[in-house]
């Protein structure tokens, strides 16, 4: 059999692997149900206030707006994930087997691809019964999310993966987590991004997670939420083309930066780490 399709069927079942594991261990049960949960929160609260006078109610327009930011947040995890196993020494171990690196990336696209999947139901489900106003009674809504949803994790997925290989202790994952709050605030996820001053919706326009908002809402809104948006358009080409040019540069980047990461790696280096690690504890 060849070695690349060999490495890919270990990464398939090393990711469904992952993935039931974490749906076993307490800290893994307790973090896939409180940030959905706390959003649900949020929408809940949000449900009955109204957007100036357009007449749409904000925990309308916020709830698909959540489901993107949510899929973006892949890549932190990603991320956090990565850097973690580099630290622990996994990714030494996976670099020591033919084919390893593959292997190891596979599955874990897989488990946190997966568990992100989950999170947005947990989230979208209760919320689809408290939030008024959803289009979500045409086959054409859940196309239109399946589609934007799974661009988007191709994304945001190798964008993670290249900030993983970026840092080598968990500890230094909090360095992103301002940058990505900042993305946040102006991708237009809790307020229309038309309510924002004209410089911060061309940089907000830039990042993937407005792009995913965007495209989430045009699945879940009636077609008169349109008015809200910039231009007064759903603007699918543009979403697949911003949403593509991540997907692609992230998926040319990432394979590169991994490989040049797993050759740094040494028996050495995660012994070193581990030290810095029980220093800190002591």
């Amino acid at each position: 059999m060849n070695p690349t399709t060999t490495a890919l069927r270990a990464g398939w079942a090393r990711g469904r692997t992952e993935l039931r594991q974490s749906f076993t261990n307490g800290a893994d049960l307790w973090a896939h149900f409180f940030w959905p949960t706390l959003m649900v929160a949020v929408t809940f609260f949000l449900r009955d206030v109204s957007f100036g006078s357009s007449g749409f109610l904000l925990g309308t327009l916020v709830l698909p707006s959540i489901l993107g930011m949510n899929a973006s947040m892949a890549m932190v995890s990603m991320s956090q994930q990565l850097t973690a196993e580099r630290e622990d020494g996994t990714l030494l171990r996976a670099k020591a087997t033919p084919n390893g690196m593959l292997t190891y990336l596979v599955g874990k696209l897989i488990s946190v691809s997966g568990g992100l999947v989950v999170d947005l139901a947990i989230f979208l489900v209760p919320s689809l019964l408290i939030v008024p106003g959803l289009a979500v009674g045409s086959v054409g809504s859940w196309l239109t999310l399946a589609w934007v949803l799974a661009l988007g994790m191709v994304a945001a997925l190798p964008i993670g993966a290249v900030l993983g290989s970026v840092f080598t202790s968990i500890r230094s994952q909090g360095l992103i987590t301002l940058p990505i709050l900042g993305m946040i605030a102006i991708s237009g996820i809790f307020y229309p991004i038309t309510a924002m001053p004209e410089w911060l919706q061309w940089v907000g326009q830039v990042f993937p997670i407005y792009w995913l908002g965007l495209g989430m809402r045009s699945a879940l809104l009636p077609d008169s939420a349109v008015a809200v948006e910039l231009g007064e358009s759903w603007r699918h080409l543009e979403t697949i083309g911003v949403l593509g040019a991540w997907a692609v540069i992230g998926v040319l980047v990432a394979p590169i930066v991994l490989r040049r990461m797993a050759r740094r790696e040494s028996g050495s280096s995660v012994a070193e780490r581990r030290e810095k690690a029980l220093q800190r504890i002591g």
